[in-house]
């Protein structure tokens, strides 16, 4: 479902636009003659984080004239400008360019259309400058993180856009459950309520990720950060952390990857004791769960193996690496 051709970002990750318009890597700055000065600000603060960002100047077919050439659209106007000159031009919210309105005081940053395909993240990212960010798509507005969403964290996009009417009303009823992985070469049927992710690259790492109850996001972050500096890796090359599914609301875990825009894929216990690690684990003796860190990095890792054997965190946390 992809188009535009991949990319790397400057923190190494590997970005592929798509028709689902979830990764935005494109980006115009619109902006009237007289508010060049913020828009150059904008431009250099936000340079680094995208593939590129023009600054365009304002005239009455700005939009229409480059309308398709950007992932997302920023516009230094007044939000009634920017609909009215765009309106005519939506189509179809999978192909449609985003859309993100910010004032010449860099106050508020609003997403006014896209907002799952690349404005609500440029809206965040404007807030790195003082602008508050306005989102209103329903999830977000919950405090609850949107399967779009959930692609970008692991890198990946949305196949069949459909289906994720369904599956974000379940994200708002807290009933959709953890993103489960599946290997090929194989056939999956899936129904319209069932959204499909493809990851973008194959070439990351695995966090593999167990905890005691309770666990620190700060426990977490300096687990994850010890674990990779005993390797050749970096958090750029982390592709998402994982876990067992009996530690998929640690509260810990979800706040440090939530702060690294990591997603979190959790693991059944079937899968687990299929992927079992080489490092023994009291928790098969006492609870039949084999060891969560080195059976989740395998699992999740595409080439099903370790980088890092297990290793301890201050007796909270515990991490393993895999690809």
């Amino acid at each position: 479902m992809s188009s535009g051709s991949e990319s790397e970002d400057s923190s190494g990750h590997c970005s592929t636009p798509d028709s689902d318009g979830e990764v935005a890597e494109e980006i115009a700055i619109v902006s009237f003659g007289r508010k060049m000065e913020t828009a150059e600000e904008i431009q250099s603060e936000l340079e680094d984080r995208y593939e590129t960002i023009d600054i365009i100047e304002y005239h009455g077919d700005v939009f229409e004239e480059h309308w398709g050439e950007y992932d997302c659209f920023i516009g230094l106007m007044a939000s009634g400008i920017a609909m009215r000159k765009t309106a005519h031009l939506l189509d179809d919210k999978w192909d449609d360019p985003a859309i993100c309105v910010v004032d010449e005081e860099l106050t508020w940053a609003i997403p006014i259309t896209g907002g799952h395909h690349g404005a609500n993240q440029v809206a965040q990212d404007l807030a790195t400058m003082g602008a508050v960010p306005a989102m209103t798509t329903a999830s977000e507005a919950a405090g609850k993180q949107g399967v779009e969403s959930r692609a970008k964290a692991m890198d990946a996009h949305v196949v069949n856009g459909d289906s994720t009417v369904k599956t974000n009303l379940a994200v708002l009823d807290d009933d959709l459950g953890p993103v489960e992985r599946l290997e090929g070469p194989k056939a999956v049927l899936v129904g319209d309520d069932v959204t499909v992710l493809k990851r973008n690259t194959q070439d990351g790492i695995v966090l593999g990720t167990g905890s005691v109850s309770g666990a620190s996001a700060e426990a977490f972050l300096a687990a994850w950060e010890e674990a990779l500096a005993q390797t050749d890796y970096d958090l750029e090359d982390v592709e998402f952390v994982a876990t067992a599914t009996r530690k998929e609301e640690e509260e810990g875990l979800l706040e440090a990857a939530t702060e690294l825009d990591l997603g979190v894929v959790a693991f059944d216990k079937e899968t687990l004791l299929a992927h079992e690690g080489p490092t023994p684990s009291k928790s098969k003796e006492l609870i039949g769960w084999p060891g969560v860190s080195e059976a989740s990095a395998i699992a999740g890792g595409a080439e099903r193996e370790l980088v890092l054997e297990k290793i301890g965190y201050e007796n909270e946390v515990t991490v393993a690496i895999g690809r």
